[in-house]
């Protein structure tokens, strides 16, 4: 029998990864995120995998509380994530994965494109994934890696800022709204490279965003999370000292 797979937080997301684990012979053990933690890892101390799929808002929460025995075991999936986002907690290779696909309740999961993953367990979750004609791609690198959060992190933040001004898709916001567009994402890069301090080539990132939005150019710009999205990139911002003039302008006009 395969090694069991440790999955925090049964939503949306993390029964789609408990899914497909079990469809590639692992059991997988749901822990809910009030779950003790330290009780379950003294039940099962050595899994596969424990696969951290709480939303964005309670992972800081979760790590906080990762038992000693799990801790070099960890694969995690939420957005805007960034490698200080586990390192603040001594985590130094964990399993990370950029998730390009939608699953929303009562719908099936909706692929952009494939999801990069790089880390111990990355054959594992494409294998899984793939059990359930979900496409992903493991990484070479960290270097690699970091690129790719970084592109999500493009991706989200620029699509939800700009679509608190212009509402629609993303193929809209482009074709309608590149210079916004534009500025938007140029703020947004500006922000990533201050959270990680590196550079990056910022045609690069641009051209690896369209490439999702031409994945699903119907997909709406702004979700609930964008005034959350707005005021968070304000923050970081506000604390590298940077201008970011176009974004303020949307906070501005939000009220």
């Amino acid at each position: 029998m395969n090694s069991p797979v440790i999955v925090i937080g049964i939503g949306e997301m993390g029964s789609v990864f408990a899914r497909g684990l079990l469809r590639t012979g692992h059991p997988v053990y749901p822990v809910n995120r009030n779950t003790d933690l330290a009780a379950s890892a003294q039940l099962l101390p050595t899994p596969e995998l424990v696969v951290v799929a709480v939303a964005e808002k309670d992972l800081h929460t979760v790590l906080e509380r990762i038992p000693a025995a799990w801790q070099s075991r960890l694969a995690l999936l939420q957005n805007e994530l960034l490698p200080g986002d586990w390192q603040q907690y001594g985590f130094t290779n964990p399993t990370v994965i950029s998730v390009w696909f939608e699953k929303k309740k009562g719908q099936d999961v909706k692929v952009l494109i494939p999801s990069p993953v790089f880390g111990p367990g990355s054959e594992l979750l494409e294998s899984s994934l793939a059990s359930l004609d979900i496409p992903a791609r493991v990484l070479d690198s960290e270097a690699a890696l970091l690129f790719e959060l970084v592109v999500k992190n493009v991706y989200i933040v620029t699509t939800n800022c700009a679509g608190l001004v212009t509402g629609g898709t993303v193929s809209e916001l482009w074709e309608n709204h590149r210079d916004l567009a534009e500025a938007v994402a140029g703020e947004v890069i500006q922000i990533q490279e201050s959270l990680t301090g590196r550079t990056f080539a910022a045609d690069k990132l641009i051209a690896a965003m369209l490439q999702a939005f031409d994945g699903d150019p119907d997909h709406n710009c702004m979700g609930r999370s964008a005034p959350a999205r707005l005021a968070r990139a304000l923050q970081q911002a506000d604390a590298a000292g940077l201008a970011i003039p176009r974004l303020r302008e949307i906070a501005a006009q939000q009220g």
